[in-house]
């Protein structure tokens, strides 16, 4: 039923569940896992000096750089976690809004399952913050666990 599962994972400890809770899934269904690291876009402020204003493009280049090794390592560690239990993983780590690319890159991919952690915010603070797992879940194609 879900041969192809998007997992998401932040390095938070719900993410970390929730890779757990994909792998598990994974085993039972005999699924292909899809580890996603969404690196949310980085808007660098320009710092002002009288009415010359500046952006330094290295310094967003290294942080850029800093997140996107960070990301990598993430995905690899995940890939390494579910492999040992048998199943076949890709790794992913992609830039722009996070909602927004778990919802492209499941549809794209043609995901049967979403697994993915909960922010654990009160129903006022998601509703006026929005939330990622909340978006993804009101949006999505296909079924998404989210797990606490």
């Amino acid at each position: 039923m879900f041969e192809k599962i998007v997992v998401a994972v932040d390095g938070s400890e719900l993410g970390n569940k929730a890779l757990e809770a994909a792998i598990a899934i994974g085993k039972q269904q005999q699924a292909m896992l899809q580890v996603l690291h969404i690196i949310k876009q980085v808007v660098v402020a320009p710092y002002v000096v009288g009415e010359m204003a500046y952006v330094s493009r290295e310094y967003d280049e290294e942080i850029m750089a800093a997140m996107k090794k960070e990301g990598q390592e993430l995905v690899d560690n995940a890939k390494a976690k579910a492999e040992a239990e048998g199943l076949t993983v890709s790794t992913h780590v992609i830039t722009g809004d996070p909602a927004r690319q778990i919802l492209d890159f499941s549809k794209e991919n043609h995901a049967k399952l979403i697994v993915m952690g909960s922010r654990g915010l009160g129903p006022f603070k998601e509703m006026m913050l929005g939330s990622v797992s909340h978006r993804v879940s009101q949006l999505s194609e296909c079924p998404v666990l989210i797990v606490k």
